[in-house]
């Protein structure tokens, strides 16, 4: 009894030893037909992944087309883009071409700081040659007048010539006219002074045409092309929002128009400033010269009255 029961033992574990091998033997020789398969690239996933084969069974081949990405899809090779595009800009951020291409305002801004640069080395060759001829004029007519003893001898010096000089001369002789009789001459020299005073605020005044003008070019020329500078450049962001981009292509046009009209209004702006001070020394030089011119003609009144008074006693 115990051998049958051993015997039966040993054949049901017989049976399922060869039940075992049997089923293992197709999964086996499966994974040996079909050889393994690569796996996907994690940066380039599948768009619509194959179903799994059932067991057994051999997979289908994908009729699916290779996907490429999207950078290599719109990559352009650098060799293949046009080469004329630098020349391009180059010829845009051009001075000429900024001002026109610029907004009506920032053209009405330019072109009012060159007219004002116009002005300012307009009134520099002027200045130049009237204070030039001005001074030369009056320094001659004071060597002329030097030994001369009386106003008539000085104004018979100087003949027809004209000038800040025979100006004082003849109010000088005008005065001592109309104050024949009286015997104050502090009076007469007082009057002769107040005309001599008018006759050289008018040189001043005349000799200094066109400074306020380089005076108000020089502070204001800056300030006028700061305004055409914030103008610009608000339309340049106006430009850059409706582009709704910030390259810089697109940013850098607007905005170096913009900065041309800063630039033009230094460009007016330093040389006034610079020409103004030069004729203020100048000017004040001239100036000193006139005051010589007076001091001369009151000198001459002076020795007039005592030569009057001089022959009145001896006449007596």
């Amino acid at each position: 009894m115990k051998t049958i029961f051993l015997r039966a033992a040993a054949a049901a574990a017989f049976a399922l030893v060869v039940m075992s091998l049997i089923s293992a033997q197709p999964l086996s020789a499966q994974q040996a037909a079909s050889p393994p398969q690569p796996l996907p690239a994690p940066s380039q996933p599948a768009a619509n992944p194959a179903p799994a084969a059932p067991a057994g069974q051999p997979l289908a081949p994908s009729t699916a087309a290779p996907s490429t990405s999207a950078s290599e899809a719109t990559t352009i090779p650098a060799d293949s883009r046009p080469l004329k595009s630098t020349t391009v800009a180059l010829r845009e951020l051009s001075p000429w071409s900024m001002f026109l291409s610029a907004d009506v305002l920032v053209k009405a801004v330019m072109i009012g700081l060159a007219f004002a640069s116009l002005v300012t080395w307009t009134i520099f060759i002027a200045k130049i040659i009237e204070l030039t001829v001005a001074q030369r004029k009056l320094t001659s007519a004071l060597g002329t007048i030097a030994d001369s003893r009386s106003l008539a001898e000085a104004q018979f010096a100087l003949g027809s010539k004209t000038g800040v000089l025979s100006a004082f001369l003849a109010a000088a002789i005008r005065e001592a006219r109309l104050s024949a009789g009286i015997s104050s001459d502090s009076g007469i020299k007082e009057r002769a002074a107040s005309s001599f005073a008018e006759i050289s605020r008018a040189e001043a005044r005349r000799i200094r045409l066109g400074m306020g003008l380089l005076a108000t070019i020089g502070a204001t020329s800056p300030f006028v092309g700061l305004f055409g500078t914030v103008w610009g450049i608000m339309n340049s962001f106006v430009g850059i929002s409706k582009a709704q981009t910030t390259n810089l292509a697109v940013v850098a046009p607007g905005i170096a128009e913009a900065l041309l009209a800063t630039a033009i209004g230094l460009v007016a702006a330093i040389p006034a400033v610079i020409i103004y001070n030069h004729f203020a020394r100048v000017t004040k030089t001239y100036l000193e010269l006139v005051g010589r011119a007076s001091g001369a003609a009151a000198r001459l009144l002076s020795r007039d009255l005592d030569r009057t008074h001089v022959n009145s006693r001896a006449a007596e």
